[in-house]
């Protein structure tokens, strides 16, 4: 017995893993427009303890709202106002190279 619920178990978490799609990708697809998430690392950008929550609910939100041009642009836009000019600088760089790494893929 011990066996068959054994068995019953990995054969549910196999297909859970299966069915389950990839995390922390922008799984919601919009059209045919889906597009990557720029996923920056916020370490890099040195954020002071004001931004980062506030960098973190633009990010959930972007990745809540599934990956479009226009969802993109919300997200960059509401980094802006968040950012330091050079914080955002580099914050727009790493996420262009995201993008081109990902076309090459």
């Amino acid at each position: 017995m011990t066996k068959l619920i054994a068995l019953v178990v990995a054969g549910l978490f196999a297909t859970g893993t299966m069915f389950g799609g990839e995390h922390g990708d922008c799984t919601k697809k919009v059209g045919n427009e889906a597009k990557a998430p720029c996923q920056v690392s916020f370490a890099s950008l040195n954020l002071t303890p004001e931004q980062k929550p506030k960098m973190d609910a633009v990010r959930a939100e972007h990745e809540k709202a599934g990956c479009s041009e226009a969802s993109e642009a919300k997200y960059m836009e509401e980094a802006k106002g968040i950012l330091t000019k050079e914080q955002y600088a580099k914050f727009k760089a790493e996420c262009k190279k995201g993008e081109k790494d990902k076309a090459q893929t």
